[in-house]
């Protein structure tokens, strides 16, 4: 059995799918899917204490950092010394997703022996699948990986005769980071294709780039999906009441805005990770993009986690009482209501929090 030691989260995930928990003997901090892998011993950490930081202030030290040449990451050499895995598993795609490149090689220059190493680098759809197929083939596991791989084409294929019936394909943004603003890249412009929609500005199988607003005004999007990069639903939801928000741009005139059609989504999960589940990723898109085709699905029924839509008016700070807050005793009561449309629990003890 392999000694496998996984310095992505995607390739966790991966190695689970395929029945590998057992040989999985180190993770990352950020490797929490499936959940109970979350007890297995950590060998890669954050340098940076992005829980506590605001987008543009981990944007502004994540660019520091990689112009001083330093890693974002701290691997614990000891400890992968002591667990001494014969496959590790990273990447070589984004230096702010996991170690990478020079950080693996020093790191294999102080194990004896060496450990094999796959490298997971995809930019696509297909790519995913390959290294599916790739991690199989290293860990006789072969079969498992073309059953799972044939299980994920089939349900994109089930979607995209789905979404045919569509009329129309709306412009959509989907918008990787939120301070400064970023367009998606890599294989989420493919999953809006899959979905029914269309990303002019995103970037297919390339890297996510920085855009203006001037860009994405006009590109008019009439569907806006916010994704930043490793965020989950409630995290994106306290980045978008903290930082959506730019004093040049009217954005009460995007299409979006007007339509209601702004949304929040679990990115960690379904996005930024290239894993089995951005298979579900593209069948949450097709969810927002294509309404009218999944009124009755399980997931437009019941999505608490996955994705939420943005109340805009409460964005440009539109509030009335009584449905929004009350006064008492001079003081503004937020109500159950506007707590849970903003999406978040801001840790104040509000009365009629529902987190």
């Amino acid at each position: 059995m392999s000694r496998i030691v996984s310095f992505l989260p995607s390739a966790t995930e991966i190695a689970c799918a395929l029945g590998l928990e057992d040989s999985l003997i180190g993770i990352t901090h950020e490797c929490d899917y499936p959940p109970h892998i979350k007890t297995k011993p950590v060998v890669v950490r954050n340098v940076l204490p992005i829980e506590t930081m605001t987008q543009s202030q981990i944007d502004s030290a994540v660019a520091e950092r990689m112009r001083q040449g330093l890693s974002l990451y701290q691997i614990d050499e000891e400890l992968l010394r002591k667990l001494a895995p014969d496959l590790i598993l990273t990447q070589n795609l984004c230096q702010v997703c996991a170690p990478s490149g020079n950080e693996v090689s020093q790191v294999l220059n102080a194990l004896n022996p060496k450990p094999s190493v796959l490298w997971l680098t995809p930019r696509s759809i297909d790519e995913i699948f390959e290294n599916i197929r790739d991690l199989g083939a290293a860990t006789n596991t072969e079969e498992a990986a073309a059953a799972l791989i044939t299980d994920c084409k089939d349900r994109l294929n089930a979607l995209k005769e789905k979404v045919a019936q569509a009329s129309y394909r709306p412009r959509v943004f989907c918008m990787e980071w939120v301070d400064p603003v970023y367009a998606s890249g890599h294989w989420v412009p493919e999953l809006v294709k899959i979905a029914g929609g269309v990303d002019e500005i995103a970037s297919e199988q390339g890297e996510s780039v920085r855009v203006s607003w001037k860009q994405i005004c006009d590109w008019d999007p009439e569907v806006l999906i916010i994704m930043p990069c490793g965020f989950n639903l409630p995290q994106t939801m306290k980045q978008i009441w903290s930082d959506f928000k730019n004093p040049e741009v009217d954005l009460r005139q995007l299409s979006a805005f007007q339509n209601q059609r702004i949304f929040a989504v679990d990115a960690n999960s379904f996005f930024a990770r290239p894993g089995p589940r951005v298979v579900e990723g593209a069948e949450i898109l097709a969810h927002l993009i294509h309404p009218e085709l999944f009124q009755d699905s399980s997931l437009s029924n019941n999505h608490e986690g996955i994705f939420k839509k943005v109340d805009a008016d409460l964005l440009q700070g539109e509030m009335k009482t009584p449905d929004d807050y009350y006064l008492e005793n001079g003081f503004m009561v937020f109500t159950g209501s506007y707590l849970t449309r903003r999406g978040y629990c801001c840790d104040s003890g509000c009365r009629h929090c529902p987190y």
